[in-house]
């Protein structure tokens, strides 16, 4: 039995929460998907955090755009990570805790495998930025989806989108909520599931709770806390690079 947390987004309210549950559980193997940082106002915290409890983390794409650039991002994604970075980057002078937690980002791997599962931030097809979404799915295969269910064996584990759900081989789709916030497999499937695991620090499905799952085996629950999200988007709006959405959307979920 292990735990699966991403897209933290720098939220150390959320992410204290979840690992508190994951304790309560008695789970001691978490993964992290990635998306650490970006968007939130406490990045030192949380990637602190996350080096400490998290046996594998994944690079995300606000991880990648951190080290690298944020050039495809939006104005406000772009200016919380610049904000991030002047957290985070190493001066001349700075400590070996600092050096160590920037090389730590620096070098986080694109995927990992549990056995037959697949674990990736976004796409086989490109690990940080390309989105899975429930949405694209209704109209049979594509070009896309049969890429994506090749690249694996039995389940693949993703966020990125923040809206936790299901996606099958037999070209259908389930939000976490439809299932009662259980899976297991095969239920739905032939043979493959896309299993995304949501979000700890943004949820983006309407409910403003922050979201992981507990693998059990063939089983896959999703797990929704509440959390002082006032807390959070107080800090945001604090924070003159952080813009004052990002503070808001964590009071609707969206």
């Amino acid at each position: 039995m292990y735990a699966i947390v991403s897209d933290i987004h720098s939220n150390i309210e959320a992410l204290s929460v979840v690992l508190k549950d994951i304790e309560s559980l008695g789970i001691t193997d978490i993964v992290c998907l990635g998306d650490v940082v970006g968007y939130g106002p406490n990045p030192l915290e949380c990637v602190d955090l996350v080096m400490q409890r998290c046996r594998v983390t994944l690079k995300g794409n606000h991880d990648e755009a951190l080290v690298h650039g944020a050039y495809a991002f939006n104005l406000r994604a772009q200016k919380a990570i610049e904000w991030t970075r002047d957290q985070l980057k190493p001066g001349f002078f700075s400590g070996s805790a600092v050096r160590r937690r920037w090389e730590y980002l620096t070098n986080l791997p694109l995927r990992h495998e549990e056995g037959s599962d697949l674990l990736i931030h976004g796409s086989p097809r490109d690990p940080t930025n390309e989105y899975i979404l429930a949405t694209e799915i209704g109209f049979g295969p594509t070009e896309k989806f049969e890429e994506i269910f090749a690249s694996f064996e039995k389940r693949l584990f993703v966020g990125h989108t923040h809206m936790p759900c299901v996606i099958t081989d037999r070209y259908e789709t389930k939000t976490s909520a439809e299932l009662g916030n259980k899976y297991t497999y095969p239920e739905h499937c032939d043979q493959k599931v896309i299993v995304n695991v949501g979000s700890v620090g943004q949820p983006r499905d309407r409910d403003n709770r922050a979201c992981y799952v507990v693998v059990d085996g063939d089983t896959v629950s999703w797990r929704r806390l509440e959390y002082d999200f006032e807390k959070t988007a107080a800090k945001i709006d604090a924070i003159a690079q952080l813009d004052s959405a990002l503070a808001a959307r964590l009071k609707e979920g969206i």
